[in-house]
C-alpha cells in the first residue's frame, strides 16, 4: 500500500487512540461483505471524487493503482460523474486525478 500522507502521519502521531479505532472500523468493514479490493478502491474513488474530498481522493487512487486500477479506468469513473453530478465536478476531479497521475 502507498504511504499515508505527512499530515496523517501527524495525526496518528498525536492521536493515536482515535487513528487506532479509525482504521479498526476501516479494517471492520472491509471484511465484513463480498466486495473485492479492486471493488472497494472503485467505490471509494466515486465516493471521494464525487464529493470533491481533495486528500481523500488523492489518497484513494494512489489506493487504486496500487490495486491495479489503471488510469483509463480511473478517466472512465470520473467521466460518469458528469451526468449525474454535473460538468463543474467532473473537471475538478480529472485535474486532481491528472495531478496525482503526473508524478508518477
Amino acid at each position: 500500500m502507498p504511504k499515508p500522507p505527512k499530515f496523517y502521519e501527524q495525526f496518528v502521531k498525536k492521536y493515536p487512540q482515535v487513528a487506532g479505532k479509525y482504521e479498526e472500523l476501516g479494517d471492520t468493514l472491509h471484511e465484513l461483505g463480498p466486495l473485492n479490493d479492486r471493488d472497494r478502491a472503485l467505490i471509494k474513488l466515486a465516493i471521494s471524487g464525487s464529493h470533491l474530498f481533495s486528500s481523500a481522493f488523492k489518497a484513494h487512487i494512489r489506493k487504486a493503482i496500487a490495486t491495479g486500477i489503471s488510469r483509463e479506468e480511473i478517466e472512465q469513473l470520473v467521466l460518469l460523474f458528469l451526468p449525474t453530478i454535473g460538468f463543474p465536478t467532473m473537471m475538478a476531479a480529472m485535474g486532481i486525478v491528472d495531478e496525482q497521475l503526473e508524478k508518477k
